[in-house]
């Protein structure tokens, strides 16, 4: 079974994707920060992350780059409002494998995390 880390600081995109991704048959694991995150990922094997770019404290940019530098092959797929391209290019450029734009259409979230993990 595959598991993967949902990283936002909504609870309700949080509860959301975790109903959406067990009837997938996924493991999920949620955080509502950068250092529950990485605790979680230091803790468990993690297959996939979604990642929020906005999250207080600590941002999606900031929590990629400690994920990249310890885990560089894990797969992190970024979320973000909509309007927010530079950091997208950022994102990219640091390793993230997707990203997609809020709101997202859950169905094809939910698509391209399956083809990128399965």
């Amino acid at each position: 079974m595959k598991h993967i880390l949902i990283v936002d600081d909504q609870l309700g995109i949080r509860l959301l994707l975790k109903e959406v991704f067990t009837q997938e048959g996924y493991e999920v694991s949620l955080a509502a920060n950068g250092y529950e995150a990485l605790e979680l990922i230091n803790e468990h094997k993690i297959d996939g992350v979604l990642l929020d770019m906005k999250i207080p404290g600590m941002d999606g940019i900031q929590i990629l780059k400690l994920i990249k530098e310890q885990w560089s092959d894990l797969p992190v797929m970024m979320m973000t409002a909509y309007g927010e391209l530079n950091f997208i290019e950022q994102a990219q450029r640091l390793g993230a494998s997707l990203y997609f734009t809020k709101p997202f259409d859950v169905f094809e979230l939910r698509d391209s995390v399956n083809n990128l993990l399965k």
